[in-house]
């Protein structure tokens, strides 16, 4: 088994659970098909093998290094992205009017998480380029499109997001950084970003910034921030590169993980004026940039199960090949020993990994498949429920794959015992890795208070209302399925306490104790969304076995059958004190003073 892709999951879930066929049976996307897909996830397959994986150690331990003012990285991450490039990988999900192979959203993501297993380090700098090519593509003016994009596209320039800043953290209405206006539509940028992933190497010819800066004299607070491009090279007319843009780096951040990613503090007019352009409108930057943190956020829940994953097979392999230990109804000591997956705690640290990572890659997937049917959509109303649906899942679909596929990283590394404690297996990393995913993007507090405090409130709790519908769709399509009564009432009942609960803290006119709990509910909510994932691939599995499926795929949708039912039990009912906790609107953490600690 490869320790870094699951093809026959993807396979199920782009095939069977959303079916794909509806996508590419629309104008947008029928220049692909079902064998078309397949061999671009064959490609990414084997560049990932050839490129990505052997490598992944390597950058591990030698992270980037500040070398008189630059960085440096082993040569070999510069080849491997070359070749990620040559392979159309950088332009997979863009119009094909752009430059690009106009690929299904959902497909992209696959594609890219296969990827991202391999070697999540490299993976950031084409992730973070893509973003940051789409809010170009939707912001940009003509001009600027036709310098960068084609450039980005083709991996030659990668890009970057500069939001943060040593001050201000995650506040981003106490940045600092200036914009000041010049002659000829420019801005002279003046300030500082701190944990800019991405920020500065020599992995690509030009490296694209998006900074947030505030224009003199504009409002206070959010409302003043603009958003601006500033390449780290001055790109002249003809999109030849100029001189250096005096973006100068200030320092590394040494990271527990995700160390072949370049994270930086970047000083803005360094000795000399670093010009940018405005994109957009003035004061809207934090609104374009949420364009493309929205997507960074379903990218970094994906990637979070991604890294669940490679933590998942690396410990399946080695459960399967290490002998230990006897069955507790075997007295013989002279008998041989069995595989650890024999043992029922491993099996269930097994299971509890699956559970996670495949319920996570479910829900990150079909994200971008309502993106894709958002793309496909002729009904201006339909788009806009469909934007309202996923406004309620994105913060969900960042935060659970992030906290339980970390705890799925822990669960590996428990079933290799010293070793997984050990660099001579990837577990360790996978964790490490991993262990970033709850913090960036916006880290589960803030993403607990949007989902509280606005995402189940916006046109009247719209999106929160097409959600419990879509819930109900799934629980009326499993009781058609006797084997799945239990599961089907069990899902029924927590959407039940999931609109109570809703309810209780929307109806309190405290903000402050009504988001007390956010956090909690977020992760109660989450639980209810991965049942429903659960119960809908349980659903598919189920009627497959019913159409006699035989030999391994029979075994693959029985293995569908008891995760699931392993989720039901174990994970589902951990909502009920959760649940009751919030809707109590109980006070123990508002209430507790500072100085008492």
């Amino acid at each position: 088994m490869s320790q870094f892709v699951q093809r026959r999951d993807i396979d199920f879930l782009l095939h069977e659970v959303f079916d794909l066929k509806t996508l590419l049976d629309a104008p947008r996307y029928r220049a692909h098909d079902r064998e078309s897909i397949s061999a671009m996830l064959d490609s990414a397959e084997a560049v990932a093998r050839k490129h990505f994986l052997p490598i992944a150690g390597l950058l591990d331990a030698n992270e980037p290094k500040f070398v008189e003012g630059r960085v440096e990285i082993p040569s070999e991450a510069r080849a491997a992205l070359r070749a990620h490039a040559e392979a159309g990988f950088f332009a997979l999900g863009f119009d094909e009017a752009d430059g690009g192979l106009q690929a299904p959203t959902v497909a992209v993501l696959m594609a890219s998480g296969i990827f991202t297993c391999a070697n999540l380090s490299l993976a950031n700098y084409a992730f973070l380029t893509a973003a940051n090519a789409n809010m170009l593509r939707a912001f940009g003016t003509e001009d600027q499109r036709r310098r960068y994009l084609p450039p980005m596209l083709e991996g030659r320039w990668f890009g970057t997001m500069c939001l943060s800043e040593p001050q201000a953290g995650s506040s981003l209405a106490d940045i600092a950084t200036k914009a000041e206006p010049l002659p000829d539509s420019f801005y002279r940028l003046k300030g500082s970003k701190m944990w800019i992933s991405g920020g500065d190497h020599e992995l690509a010819d030009n490296i694209v910034h998006m900074v947030l800066a505030k224009i003199p004299g504009g409002p206070p607070g959010v409302k003043g921030i603009s958003l601006f491009l500033a390449p780290r090279y001055r790109v002249e007319a003809d999109g030849s590169l100029g001189s250096w843009n005096n973006i100068a780096l200030a320092g590394l951040n040494h990271k527990m993980g995700q160390r072949g990613t370049v994270n930086c503090l970047l000083n803005f007019s360094e000795g000399g004026d670093t010009l940018a352009t405005l994109i957009g409108e003035p004061g809207k930057g934090l609104a374009y940039m949420f364009h493309m943190m929205n997507e960074a956020r379903l990218g970094v829940g994906h990637a979070a199960a991604m890294c669940g994953l490679g933590g998942y097979l690396s410990s399946l392999e080695y459960a399967r090949q290490r002998l230990q230990g006897r069955l507790p109804n075997n007295k013989d000591p002279s008998s041989p020993p069995v595989p650890i997956i024999e043992h029922a705690d491993v099996k269930r640290m097994l299971l509890a990994q699956k559970a996670a990572v495949e319920g996570a890659m479910a829900l990150t997937g079909y994200c971008a498949y309502l993106v894709d049917l958002q793309k496909i959509a002729d009904d201006a109303a339909e788009r806009e429920r469909l934007d309202a649906l996923l406004g309620v899942l994105t913060p969900v679909a960042k935060s659970w794959p992030s906290e339980h596929c970390l705890e799925a990283n822990k669960h590996a590394i428990q079933i290799l015992g010293g070793y997984g404690y050990t660099r001579d297996f990837p577990v360790e990393r996978f964790y490490r890795d991993n262990r970033l995913n709850p913090i960036h993007e916006g880290a589960l507090g803030i993403q607990a208070i949007d989902l509280l405090g606005r995402k189940v409130r916006l046109d009247g709790g719209l999106g929160f209302d097409l959600l419990c519908a879509k819930i109900e769709d799934a629980v009326a399509l499993g009781r058609l399925e006797s084997e799945l009564s239990a599961e089907t009432a069990a899902l029924q009942e927590a959407l039940d306490k999931l609109r109570a609960t809703t309810r209780a803290v929307l109806a309190s006119n405290d903000l402050a104790l009504g988001l007390a709990n956010a956090t909690i509910y977020l992760d109660a909510f989450g639980h209810v969304l991965i049942g429903w994932m659960w119960l809908w691939q349980a659903t598919v599995a189920t009627r497959a076995l019913h159409a006699r499926a035989d030999g391994e795929g029979r075994l693959f949708y029985m293995g569908k059958l008891a995760a699931c039912r392993y989720f039901f039990r174990y994970e589902l009912p951990k909502i009920d004190a959760a649940f009751t906790l919030v809707g109590s609107l109980d006070d123990a953490c508002l209430s507790f003073e500072s100085s008492w600690f």
